[in-house]
């Protein structure tokens, strides 16, 4: 994540919050949140959020005694800036070669951690839709090397994730394809 956006920015916090806030804009999150989580002093995450917010990329909402930090998607830059996480998250790719090798994709997701903008390491996604199981795994393990994270994906017929949508939903998720909005454009 960091090679990409190292040579724009120079402050890893700064680069951090970009992509929490921006991969998945309808995250919000607060100071000691962010700092437990980047493993950061409060000071340091609260400098980078002043600035943030000074540039109108953030908002802040006072939550009881907490402030919540949130990407601001009416900034003109917001379109850009989101966009530019996720080719840096490398999901593109991803998305790409399951759509052009693997099958029919109807939808794809990413779950957990990821869908909350937490970069842990391990990309976890549902694909739903008729993919080659056999052509998945072998392009999980290319894309792995590539991204240097781990990627875990759980495939589901169609109606297998009508059975579980109600599970899922109360898990963090984030549609990254649909292709009954993919053939509209």
């Amino acid at each position: 994540m960091d090679t990409l956006f190292a040579g724009l920015i120079s402050s890893k916090t700064r680069v951090k919050l970009l992509v929490r806030f921006f991969f998945n804009p309808g995250t919000r999150s607060y100071l000691r949140e962010l700092a437990k989580e980047f493993q950061v002093s409060t000071n340091a995450v609260r400098e980078e959020l002043n600035q943030l917010t000074r540039t109108g990329l953030l908002t802040s909402e006072k939550n009881g005694r907490n402030v919540l930090y949130a990407a601001n998607s009416e900034h003109p830059l917001f379109p850009e800036l989101k966009s530019m996480v996720g080719k840096v998250m490398g999901l593109d790719q991803v998305v790409e070669s399951i759509l052009s090798r693997l099958g029919h994709l109807e939808k794809a997701y990413l779950i957990d951690d990821y869908a909350q903008g937490k970069d842990t390491g391990i990309i976890d996604l549902l694909l739903v839709g008729n993919i080659d199981a056999f052509h998945l795994n072998d392009l999980s393990r290319k894309t792995e090397r590539y991204l240097k994270r781990k990627i875990r994906h759980l495939v589901l017929t169609v109606e297998e994730f009508k059975t579980f949508q109600k599970e899922f939903q109360s898990r963090p998720s984030l549609l990254i394809w649909d292709a009954s909005r993919a053939n509209k454009q």
